[in-house]
C-alpha cells in the first residue's frame, strides 16, 4: 500500500471574533483579571495581563494536506510570526515528504531553526506543525491519535479545573481547582495576606477533600514562594505551580528542598524540548512537570519528555491544551489526570477551550471523559467554517 505524501502546508491566523488566542478575552473574563505576573512589579501593568501584551501573538492554525486531499490540523499560539516561519522556512522540510516521516521532519525543523529558535515562538510553531502531522496520520489510518501512541491505559480521563471559582468546579465534578494567584511580591504583606485569605475562603467553601492549588505564573521570588508554600500548606494547598521564572532551575531546586513535606512543586508550562525538561528533572526542581503540547515541541517531543520524567519517577500533567493533550494523557501511566481550562468568563460552566474555532471538541462531563469521546480519527476536531481566517504569507 502506497504511503501518502504531503502536498502542501498552509498557515493561517484568526481575525477578531474568530477563535483568537485564548489569552485574548474580554475585560470581564477571569483570565485577564487581577493575576500575579512577572510584570506586576510595574503598577501600570499590574491589573490586566493584556496591558503588557499577553494577547498580541494570536492563534496559529496549520493545515497539512496529503496527496489524496486529506487535511491534518494543528493549533497553537504564534499568529503572523508563526505563519511566516511555517510558509517561508519550515515548508521545505514538509512538502513532498511521506506522511510517516514525522520524526525526521521534526528533527529537521528543530535543527534548521537552532540559530534563532530553541524555545518560545519557534517551538510553538514547530509544535503546531507536529500536531497537524499527527492529526493527518491518524486520519489517513482512520485511527485516533491515542491509538497511534500505543493505546489508552485507562477507560477515562479525570480532570482538575483551572479558573477563578474552584467551588463551582467542585459542583461540576472536578477533582480539584487551581486558582490564579492574585498578588505577587510587589504587593507586599497586604497582598500576601489577601492571597492567603482567598485560599482560606475557598477551602471553607469546598471542604477538606477537594484539591486546591495556586498558579503563580512565573511571578515570585524564592523567599515569597517558600513563604506561600508554608502558609498554604496549613490550608491544605496541594501544589504551588510555576512559582519562579522558567530559566531559574537553581531557584526551583532550592524551592523544592524548602517546601513542607507533602507539598508538590510543579512547573514546565513555559519550558520546551527534552533538553529543557532534562534540567528540571536532573536538578530535582519539581514533582510534576507540565509541558504544553502546543509549545514544548508537539506530540513528537512530548513522548521524549514523558519518558525522561518516567525514568525520574515524576508525573507529567500537560498544561491545558484540550484534545491535543488528552490523546497523550490517556496513553501514559505517569499522567494520571488532566487539566481543564475553564474558558467561561466567570469560570461557572464547562465550555470548549477552542470555541468557536474548532468543532467537535469534547468536554468533560462531571469532571470525567470516556476514552470513547476521543475515538474519532486524528485528534477528532475540525475547523469551524464560519470563522474567518487569514493566510498572510501564502506562497
Amino acid at each position: 500500500m502506497a504511503v501518502a505524501t504531503i502536498k502542501q502546508i498552509r498557515a493561517f491566523t484568526t481575525v477578531a471574533g474568530g477563535g483568537a488566542d485564548y489569552h485574548d478575552q474580554g475585560d470581564d473574563h477571569w483570565i485577564d483579571g487581577q493575576i500575579s505576573t512577572p510584570m506586576s512589579k510595574y503598577p501600570q501593568y499590574r491589573m490586566q495581563r493584556k496591558s503588557f501584551g499577553l494577547n498580541v501573538l494570536g492563534t496559529l492554525i496549520v493545515e497539512i494536506e496529503a496527496s489524496d486531499g486529506t487535511v491534518g490540523l494543528g493549533v497553537s499560539t504564534g499568529g503572523e510570526l508563526g505563519a511566516w516561519i511555517v510558509e517561508h522556512h519550515l515548508a521545505r522540510f514538509i512538502e513532498g515528504r511521506k506522511v510517516t516521516e514525522i520524526e525526521m521532519i521534526w528533527d529537521q525543523m528543530y535543527n534548521a531553526t537552532l540559530f534563532y529558535g530553541r524555545k518560545g515562538i519557534v517551538l510553538n510553531t514547530i509544535s503546531a506543525v507536529d500536531l497537524a502531522l499527527w492529526d493527518l496520520a491518524g486520519k489517513l489510518r482512520d485511527e485516533p491519535v491515542h491509538a497511534l501512541l500505543g493505546g489508552a491505559v485507562r477507560d477515562e480521563l479525570v480532570f482538575y479545573a483551572t479558573g477563578a471559582r474552584p467551588d463551582l468546579a467542585k459542583q461540576l465534578g472536578f477533582i480539584g481547582g487551581k486558582l490564579p494567584l492574585k498578588y505577587g511580591p510587589a504587593s507586599g504583606d497586604e497582598g500576601f495576606a489577601a492571597n492567603i485569605a482567598q485560599l482560606a475562603e475557598m477551602r471553607a467553601r469546598v471542604g477538606d477533600d477537594f484539591w486546591l492549588m495556586f498558579d503563580c505564573w512565573m511571578s515570585l521570588d524564592i523567599n515569597y514562594a517558600t513563604k506561600l508554600a508554608w502558609h498554604g500548606h496549613e490550608l491544605g494547598l496541594k501544589w504551588i505551580e510555576e512559582a519562579l521564572p522558567p530559566d531559574d532551575y537553581w531557584g526551583y531546586a532550592e524551592l523544592k528542598r524548602s517546601v513542607p513535606k507533602g507539598m508538590l512543586v510543579n512547573t514546565g508550562e513555559h519550558e520546551a524540548t527534552r533538553w529543557g525538561f532534562r534540567l528540571l528533572l536532573e536538578m530535582a526542581c519539581c514533582d510534576v512537570i507540565q509541558p504544553d503540547v502546543g509549545w514544548c515541541g508537539g506530540v513528537t517531543e512530548l513522548i521524549k519528555i514523558s519518558a525522561l520524567a518516567d525514568a525520574h519517577g515524576k508525573l507529567v500533567v500537560p498544561h491545558g491544551s484540550s484534545v491535543y493533550s488528552y490523546h497523550f494523557v490517556i496513553t501514559r501511566h505517569n499522567s494520571p489526570f488532566a487539566e481543564f481550562l475553564m474558558m467561561a468568563p466567570q469560570a461557572d460552566e464547562v465550555v470548549p477551550m477552542f470555541n468557536p474555532l474548532l468543532l467537535d471538541e469534547p468536554v468533560p462531563e462531571n469532571g470525567r471523559m470516556k476514552v470513547s469521546a476521543l475515538d474519532a480519527p486524528g485528534f477528532g476536531v475540525r475547523l469551524n467554517p464560519d470563522c474567518e481566517l487569514v493566510r498572510p504569507y501564502a506562497r
